[in-house]
């Protein structure tokens, strides 16, 4: 092969490895998602829009936190803490006991926007990662409003 394909092959090489990436690594890893996680309680407890989400959770909401940094590490292609220490998510399960309908999936949809939107992250990504949150967001609804 000639020199003077090398460059086109460098970035043929490159392209599937971009779309391969998780969300994960996209986001930027560990301590990026421990950020998300840790922006997106702090805005429920400091913010009176969120109230209704925030009671349902124990204080201090530690437990939480690292429940929801477990599971999206896993979610979003990165390592599986959530199923290694707890097994299956079964998440609509999880959250039977707590009442989630129309208020509280937007009061958590709005908290995680602005958890994104406040650590800056691309719009794009931040509508990419909206719709998926909005789909099981909504399948967690277990009373109509």
């Amino acid at each position: 092969m000639s020199d003077t394909h090398a460059p086109q092959d460098s970035q043929d090489a490159q392209e599937p490895q971009e779309e391969t990436r998780s969300l994960y690594e996209i986001i930027g890893g560990e301590t990026r998602l421990r950020e998300l996680v840790d922006r997106f309680y702090d805005l429920m407890q400091l913010e009176p829009d969120f109230a209704g989400i925030h009671a349902m959770h124990p204080v201090p909401n530690d437990s939480s936190r690292d429940k929801l940094f477990m599971f999206l590490s896993g979610w979003m292609g990165g390592p599986n803490l959530f199923i290694e220490r707890y097994g299956h998510p079964m998440l609509r399960a999880r959250h039977l006991p707590f009442a989630i309908g129309t208020s509280e999936r937007d009061q958590w949809l709005r908290c995680m926007a602005m958890a994104l939107e406040d650590l800056g992250y691309d719009y794009d990504l931040r509508l990419a990662l909206m719709q998926s949150f909005y789909q099981t967001a909504d399948w967690m609804r277990n009373r109509p409003h």
